[in-house]
């Protein structure tokens, strides 16, 4: 097995967490009332059920790195999410150093940091 860290997030209905994934190229690798795990080639996402959770206030979070970030972007862009609220994807963005960055808020407001080189 290869070194990693998988992000482990909430969800607070695994079915919709499977639609909206789904809609981002994500499919189910592993599944039951407890855990989920979704897969998009090499990147990996686990789930764990917290039904009462306030996407608003949620401070979950995980970082994507990625060898060709734009195309990553295009890909999640497909899907047509918004730019602003509850789910959104915004745009690719420079932060430091040559390292470019966009955000993905999923519907239950876990942020996922899309990073690569520019």
């Amino acid at each position: 097995m290869t070194d990693r860290i998988t992000a482990n997030l909430p969800s607070r209905d695994f079915a919709a967490t499977i639609a909206f994934y789904g809609r981002l190229g994500f499919e189910v690798a592993y599944q039951d009332r407890q855990w989920l795990i979704l897969e998009r080639g090499p990147l990996e996402l686990e789930f764990f059920p917290y039904p009462d959770l306030d996407p608003a206030s949620s401070s979950f979070s995980a970082c994507i790195r990625v060898d060709d970030l734009a195309a990553l972007h295009r890909a999640f862009a497909a899907a047509g999410l918004p730019a602003h609220g509850i789910p959104r994807l915004e745009p690719i963005r420079p932060i430091v150093d040559g390292l470019l960055m966009f955000g993905l808020i999923d519907p239950d407001g876990s942020l996922l940091r899309g990073l690569g080189d520019g």
